[in-house]
């Protein structure tokens, strides 16, 4: 019998990547983007089915889960997501809000939507997107870092609270992605005060020769499949090479070291 994935955020980037990965092995997947509309490519995929679901909609949520359910579901990919960079002074209220709705309390509830049926089958797994920036930090991004630190936390008591259920939960960490994440997925605070540090930052990740070395989303979606189908119990997934050696480097060099490096890095050019 064919397995089941359900993937958030599957429109572009690592969800749409993961969503044709998973149906070239042979998986069922079930695609859910905010505006299935807009879909030129999955849906003619024909294991894949596409559908509906803003993940800041908890209706929603529901109502999508208990379709998916009714055929059977394996793996949940909790996807979705996007970044909030800017000083906190220049952040409004609604762009505070909308990212932790997204980011946050999306993956919260869909986790939510979906234990009882897997609770029931004493079966399931829970995979996460979060980041190397659920690790470590940089300038400007607090409240995308807030998000991701989260999810990192939530993840590892929720280990501790689904595995007696024969449930697992999986986090997984990329560093950078080459995708329109800067066009498409990101959102922007200013505030005049921090002009000269903001033009630094971004001088910085402009040039990726000098903080990242990207992924292809590709890449990133095989280290899903790894960690869907490895049977390991494993909480924590590395993804990308920049990804492995930043949380590498920390380790070795201790945070503080850590922190001062990335100021000089960021600041002293």
């Amino acid at each position: 019998m064919l397995k089941t994935i359900f993937i958030t955020g599957a429109s572009t980037g690592l969800g749409k990547a993961t969503a044709k990965l998973f149906a070239e092995k042979g998986w069922n997947v079930v695609a859910t983007m905010r505006t299935p509309e807009n879909d030129t490519e999955l849906s003619s995929i024909p294991n894949i089915k596409v559908m509906k679901l803003d993940v800041t909609n908890p209706q929603e949520i529901k109502q999508v889960a208990e379709k998916v359910i009714q055929d059977g579901v394996d793996v949940v990919f909790n996807n979705a997501g996007y970044g909030l960079m800017g000083p906190l002074e220049g952040l409004s209220e609604e762009q505070i809000s909308r990212q932790f709705e997204t980011n946050l309390w999306g993956v919260i509830r869909t986790t939510q939507a979906f234990i009882p049926y897997f609770r029931e089958h004493k079966k399931g797994l829970f995979l996460t997107t979060t980041s190397i920036g659920g690790h470590v930090a940089f300038p400007l991004a607090s409240l995308y870092h807030a998000t991701k630190w989260a999810l990192e936390g939530w993840s590892e008591s929720m280990a501790f609270e689904l595995n007696p259920f024969g449930i697992t939960i999986k986090t997984i960490a990329p560093g950078g992605i080459s995708t329109d994440f800067a066009s498409r997925s990101l959102d922007m605070g200013a505030h005049p005060a921090y002009q000269e540090m903001t033009e630094k930052v971004w001088e910085v990740f402009r040039d990726p020769n000098r903080i990242f070395q990207y992924s292809t989303p590709e890449q990133i979606a095989e280290v899903v499949y790894e960690a869907a189908t490895d049977g390991k119990n494993q909480l924590r997934y590395f993804a990308g090479e920049d990804s492995k050696q930043t949380i590498a480097l920390r380790k070795q060099v201790g945070d503080q070291v850590f922190f001062e490096e990335n100021k000089k890095r960021f600041f002293e050019n």
